[in-house]
């Protein structure tokens, strides 16, 4: 192990979403587990999150994601789930396979329930994939990242699953890339 890896902490998050537009769709359930650089777990945490219509509204592709109306119904309220997130967020660097999409949601979920969530040069692991295959010869979506390191995806499309598999692609893309310390996430973050 590497006692500079070692020393880092990242916050893996995955978001399950009610579709793909940041305007109309918003957050039905948030993943978190947060490792060092080394892939050894520190913390996991998932929750669903309650619609702020309890009564009209839309989850998207159960098909997909398996995520019900009545399982979000009885869940904590999206005040209550991004607090805790970003309690357990904390300094780690935060980390999402296509993290754009991720914090975007993140951020207009924060807005809608009036919760600060500060994402300041979150790191993607699709980008770091995509970074090691300049000719466009891979496929970089999560299940086939896993497939290459040899990381078991359970329930694709589960949040604190989809977090989980990314958090153990994540230690071979930093040696992949040769980074050990903080100072060289940034050029690889952008």
């Amino acid at each position: 192990m590497d006692a500079e890896l070692d020393a880092m902490r990242f916050a893996v998050v995955d978001v399950e979403t009610s579709g793909l537009s940041l305007r109309r769709h918003h957050v039905l359930q948030v993943g978190l587990v947060v490792v060092d650089g080394n892939g050894r777990v520190l913390d996991r945490w998932s929750s669903l999150v309650a619609p702020r219509r309890r009564w009209w509204f839309r989850v998207g592709p159960v098909g997909i994601h398996g995520i019900r109306r009545q399982m979000v119904r009885s869940a904590p309220p999206g005040n209550e789930v991004l607090t805790e997130l970003v309690g357990r967020l904390g300094d780690a660097h935060f980390v999402a396979h296509n993290a754009a999409f991720d914090a975007e949601f993140l951020r207009k979920a924060g807005k809608t329930h009036g919760v600060d969530i500060s994402i300041v040069d979150p790191l993607c692991t699709l980008t770091m994939s995509r970074r090691l295959d300049p000719d466009h010869q891979l496929s970089h979506r999560l299940s086939d990242l896993c497939a290459r390191y040899g990381i078991d995806l359970v329930r694709p499309h589960d949040a604190l699953a989809d977090a989980d598999a990314t958090a153990a692609v994540l230690p071979h893309l930093l040696r992949a890339h040769g980074i050990t310390t903080v100072d060289q996430l940034l050029p690889v973050a952008s």
